[in-house]
């Protein structure tokens, strides 16, 4: 982030006068940035804490709740991508200075997300039984009994889920991630005292860990509605339960949220269904990939922190009309990425033999997940910017369906078909998945950034 100076850029690329006129501040980059990085520290600790909590119950407790874990992941990430399309329409809308129809848009990013919520709810509780028996591949009886009473719970905290996403990412449209980082310290501690309580006090087990996982869920998403009440915010929404939707502005919400909800979807469902492939070579195996996802997820926490960051930055750009402001912020923050995440994610690394005695693991389990942990490290280090941030930018102009169809193909070809050459074919176990993993990246990585360089994504524009 200590790179985030427009001196150098003011000299090369803009006069002085349009720096004077950039439409975000460095200072204000830090305020938008510092709160995320908390926040979804946060938020990603809401599951890793519900596995190191129940760890005590044993590797099987862990594992159950882990692959439920993969699935909510999945959900959070479709509620999230719906909730980047109603924060890139609103964005745009607030930088061409028509703040009525940013309002509305987050009003009905809010409503819809509420009802469609509900459906999937319903639908994941129907097919509860064919995603545990199924879904998972080859997991033992007692793996499984955990991770139906955790699917179970945790099914209701979904429509929780759809509508804070929504409200998180209309606050961060304005600018003010300051409110969602504080809900999530809520979430927290209200999931921490709830497993102490339901694990160790009425020894629930995984059980337990679903409850206090719901109760915090429920409780952030009835938050932030609330705070979208106050009027006097940049977006805030009407008092009333009675919200009808316009077709108009659920069109522009959906046509960046559904590409988007695919692509993140699609790199869910990649990641469920190598776990398939992962449960075969046993529970250690599960386990090892469970904790490494965890830690995975910490390590790369600033290029995510970033790429909301830059839906914001990016969508204001296009709203205004500013193809050179938003190609110079992509360019800073993908530069700021590369660092936070060297920095970072080496620490954590060189930190594992500190961090696994935590899980009470085996001598082969914890070193299995050294094994994949090293390659996420190298990945993220060299290739997690361009994969991710950049198809960010590109999503905050409107051009979603291109990034979409290249996730879904590498994903297909690398994400999967080379986890099972790898694994299988190599060799290599559960290990071969992450070095898959890292292919696609690399991928992905290549198309984006000649697709950013081309200049297509200045055609996308949507409102």
């Amino acid at each position: 982030m200590a790179a985030l100076s427009c001196k150098k850029h003011c000299r090369t690329e803009m006069t002085q006068e349009s720096c004077k006129g950039r439409l975000f501040t460095n200072r204000e980059l830090w305020r938008l940035m510092c709160p995320l990085v908390i926040e979804l520290l946060l938020t990603l600790l809401v599951g890793m804490i519900d596995s190191i909590m129940v760890s005590s119950v044993g590797e099987a407790a862990v594992s159950g709740v882990s692959l439920v874990d993969t699935v909510m992941q999945l959900l959070i990430y479709l509620f999230a991508a719906l909730g980047t399309g109603g924060a890139v329409v609103a964005g745009q809308y607030l930088g061409s200075g028509n703040q009525k129809d940013a309002c509305k848009s987050s009003e009905q990013l809010i409503g819809f997300s509420a009802v469609f919520s509900l459906a999937v709810m319903v639908v994941l509780i129907i097919l509860k039984d064919i995603i545990l028996n199924r879904l998972f591949g080859e997991i033992t009886p007692e793996v499984r009994k955990y991770a139906d009473t955790y699917l179970t719970i945790t099914a209701f905290s979904i429509p929780a889920i759809a509508v804070y996403e929504a409200g998180a990412a209309t606050f961060r449209a304005m600018s003010n991630s300051k409110i969602t980082m504080w809900i999530s310290l809520m979430m927290n501690m209200i999931n921490v005292t709830g497993n102490a309580i339901f694990i160790y006090g009425a020894g629930m087990a995984t059980g337990g860990a679903a409850v206090s996982t719901l109760l915090s869920r429920v409780a952030a998403a009835v938050v932030v509605t609330i705070l979208l009440f106050n009027e006097q915010q940049e977006l805030h929404i009407r008092k009333t339960l009675k919200i009808q939707l316009d077709r108009k502005f659920i069109g522009k919400i959906l046509y960046i949220g559904i590409p988007n909800g695919v692509e993140n979807g699609m790199f869910q469902l990649g990641k469920i269904l190598v776990l398939g492939l992962v449960s075969a070579f046993g529970t250690g195996a599960i386990a090892a990939n469970a904790i490494t996802t965890n830690l995975a997820a910490i390590q790369v926490i600033p290029g995510s922190v970033i790429a909301l960051g830059i839906t914001t930055v990016i969508s204001r750009c296009i709203g205004k009309g500013d193809y050179e402001q938003a190609k110079y912020y992509n360019r800073l923050l993908i530069k700021a990425t590369y660092v936070a995440l060297l920095v970072i994610d080496l620490s954590i690394y060189f930190a594992l033999p500190l961090i696994l005695p935590v899980y009470n693991l085996s001598q082969e389990t914890a070193s299995m997940t050294t094994q994949m942990l090293l390659i996420h490290t190298l990945a993220a280090v060299c290739i997690w910017p361009l994969t991710f941030d950049l198809p960010a930018s590109m999503r905050a102009a409107g051009d979603v369906k291109f990034a979409m169809i290249v996730s879904i193909a590498s994903m297909w070809v690398f994400r999967i078909g080379a986890a099972y050459l790898l694994a299988n074919g190599l060799r290599m176990g559960a290990v071969g998945v992450w070095a898959a993993m890292a292919v696609d990246w690399l991928f992905r990585a290549v198309v984006f950034s000649l697709r950013w360089l081309g200049g297509k994504w200045k055609l996308k524009r949507i409102i």
